[in-house]
């Protein structure tokens, strides 16, 4: 009697991992079982990614993890030795520096998927497109407004970069150079090329960048400070607020001041910082006993509470002016912001009050 031929069972396909991936439903098990990603996560397959003139000089490693943001270190580090990372199909090590025209292959890999934050609203970004004070194909600087971040986080949806990011979808790259306090108006550099970054960050690091603020301070700046030298120390209080004083322990840190005006109980300075240390020109003003005006961190109750009655509604610190040179040329660039109305109404208030007390 003759059987019919049985019909062999034939094994699923499986997909090249090296092609794709974002469609598959999840990661494989050890036991052949394809598992959900867990939620947050999002799979993407092999990237290549050409290297131009902008992230030329880069490490493999810093690379990487700009790309691969949300990704473990010690996974990025993992698939570079293990020789899944290639530049130009060979292997390469954390530290290789990579070179315009490089041809980098990522291999698949899990990262955190991007929660979605609320877009910065048009009357947010027209405010901080009409703040830019200067713009050249390397950099731009901005006047920040008092009240905005710089950056997002600690419950804050977006900062100044956010913003200039969502009003710019076509700037390819734009990072901040250098920080101020969310309280703290005036001037903000912006590079648009990593080469520019690199420049003014390296500027910075040899004191080569001179920065110069306005701070309106309690009682009379006496002539005889002219700097203040003493090393600051970061700390928390109890509740995780983060807060600077004056210790031995502390970084070393110089501020340089110059009185340029005396009013009724205030005075005007220039405070030049030489170090640039959290908090630095506040908590040194501060331990020469004269805090600044509306210093809600450093400033006691009575004097804060005294400020308020003037009309005083924020910290009297901007930065005004800054002087630098311009990255890929040996121009010298002076820049200067116009104080806020708020700024200027206290100032106004204190000149009125300080002429009807003669």
């Amino acid at each position: 009697m003759s059987r019919k031929p049985v019909a062999r069972r034939q094994p699923p396909k499986r997909g090249n991992p090296s092609r794709g991936g974002s469609g598959r439903a999840g990661p494989v098990s050890s036991d052949g079982h394809r598992g959900e990603l867990p939620a947050g996560q999002v799979q993407k397959g092999v990237q290549w990614v050409t290297v131009d003139e902008d992230m030329a000089g880069q490490r493999v490693d810093n690379f990487l993890l700009a790309r691969l943001r949300g990704v473990p270190k010690s996974i990025v580090y993992r698939i570079v030795r293990k020789g899944e990372v290639r530049v130009n199909k060979g292997r390469v090590r954390p530290d290789s520096r990579l070179q315009a025209g490089d041809v980098v292959r990522i291999p698949p890999i899990v990262q955190k998927s991007k929660p979605e934050s609320p877009t910065p609203g048009d009357r947010v970004q027209s405010v901080m497109e009409a703040a830019v004070v200067f713009e050249n194909d390397d950099m731009l600087v901005v006047n920040k407004p008092s009240g905005i971040a710089v950056h997002g986080g600690s419950g804050l949806s977006f900062g100044l970069i956010e913003v200039l990011r969502s009003a710019r979808p076509q700037a390819k790259f734009l990072e901040l150079v250098h920080r101020l306090d969310r309280d703290t108006s005036g001037l903000v550099m912006v590079a648009k090329k990593r080469s520019a970054l690199r420049f003014l960050q390296d500027e910075l690091r040899h004191k080569r960048i001179r920065k110069h603020y306005h701070a309106l301070v309690a009682g009379t700046w006496p002539a005889g400070i002219g700097r203040v030298d003493e090393p600051l120390l970061r700390y928390e209080m109890p509740n995780g607020e983060r807060r600077v004083k004056v210790s031995a322990e502390g970084k070393e840190s110089l501020t340089l001041f110059r009185c340029l005006q005396q009013y009724q109980g205030y005075s005007l300075v220039q405070a030049s910082p030489v170090t640039g240390r959290t908090h630095q020109i506040r908590v040194h003003s501060a331990w020469a006993g004269h805090p600044i005006a509306g210093d809600d961190k450093y400033m006691d109750d009575a004097s804060l509470k005294a400020f308020r009655a003037i009309g005083g509604q924020r910290l009297m610190l901007h930065a005004r002016a800054l002087e630098f040179t311009l990255p890929g040329s040996d121009e010298a660039m002076r820049l200067e912001a116009p104080y806020d109305e708020p700024f200027a109404k206290v100032l106004k208030e204190l000149e009125q009050r300080t002429k009807g007390s003669y």
